[in-house]
């Protein structure tokens, strides 16, 4: 088993095809702990993770973002991952108590928990005045062959996109990973199909991040006797960005009468975290204090 998250990327000699894959593991079972997550809501948590993160990968500079949204019509509500340039990652699922039985021995119902109907959205934030958006119509909810439809239809980008969360009897998570191996103009249709096949041989990616000692011999698998460079490494890691200070300047913005009133139906002054559940409390005169004049 692989003892840590990271990714790798790595393209053919002749620069036909790039390959990104990521063992996710352990920030996938962090964001099912903070969040208490069903089997079923672990397994697309850990899929829109995941994939945001091997998307991630390609922002360019120190302040990039991206953030990954599928808003389908089931149960699961919307789910959001957003992460930075360096390998962070935060996700949230609107209902994380939500489950479905499911209809195939082996394989969690994600598709019917997030709902064929709806849309998947990327957001790239590189500091311009207007982030780049894009969006299509869900076609499965099984998230992977969503991904596919978006790189082609809004990116025009051929890709093979495999995503997997296999979760453990006690809920924990015993693997997570993904890859997406996308064609460069003009590749060729025959290396294409090779490299196809080899990923259908291989089997689920959580299975074979189980089996594997890294994700170098994954990538070996995928490419078999294709020559090929390892062009990056990155460590991938569960960060959120949320702040004591940054939620006081927010809560500093309501007036004295919603202070007021907030307490009084409470009891406190508390302000919790949509993607890591984290809980701040804070006192009234603390956020009159930061208001400004």
């Amino acid at each position: 088993m692989i003892a840590r998250d990271y990714l790798l990327k790595a393209m053919d000699k002749d620069k036909q095809v790039r390959i990104t894959i990521a063992h996710t593991t352990t920030l996938v079972e962090e964001a099912r702990r903070r969040h208490n997550t069903s089997a079923t809501a672990s397994a697309a948590l850990g899929r829109v993770l995941t994939a945001a993160l091997i998307m991630g990968s390609d922002l360019k500079n120190e302040k990039d973002a991206l953030t990954l949204r599928v808003n389908g019509d089931g149960i699961a509500g919307p789910i959001v991952a957003s992460v930075d340039s360096v390998g962070h990652g935060r996700a949230f699922i609107s209902n994380p108590a939500a489950d479905l039985p499911s209809s195939s021995p082996g394989k969690l119902a994600v598709g019917e928990l997030v709902g064929r109907g709806g849309y998947l959205e990327v957001i790239k934030d590189a500091g311009l005045k207007q982030p780049f958006v894009g969006r299509v119509n869900l076609v499965s909810g099984e998230i992977a062959e969503d991904l596919s439809s978006y790189f082609l239809l809004s990116e025009q980008i051929p890709s093979l996109v495999a995503l997997g969360v296999l979760v453990d009897t006690d809920l924990s998570i015993k693997a997570a990973g993904g890859l997406i191996i996308q064609a460069m103009p003009g590749a060729d249709d025959i290396l294409l199909g090779k490299i196809e096949n080899n990923v259908l041989q291989m089997g689920s990616i959580s299975a074979v991040m189980v089996q594997s000692q890294d994700v170098e011999s994954v990538v070996a698998t995928v490419m078999s006797d294709i020559a090929y460079d390892v062009i990056a490494e990155r460590p991938l890691a569960f960060k959120c960005t949320c702040s004591r200070e940054r939620l006081a300047a927010i809560l500093a913005n309501l007036t004295r009468e919603e202070l007021a009133e907030t307490i009084e139906q409470t009891g406190k002054l508390e302000v919790s975290c949509n993607f890591c559940g984290e809980v701040y409390h804070f006192s009234e005169q603390e956020i009159i204090k930061n208001k400004k004049p």
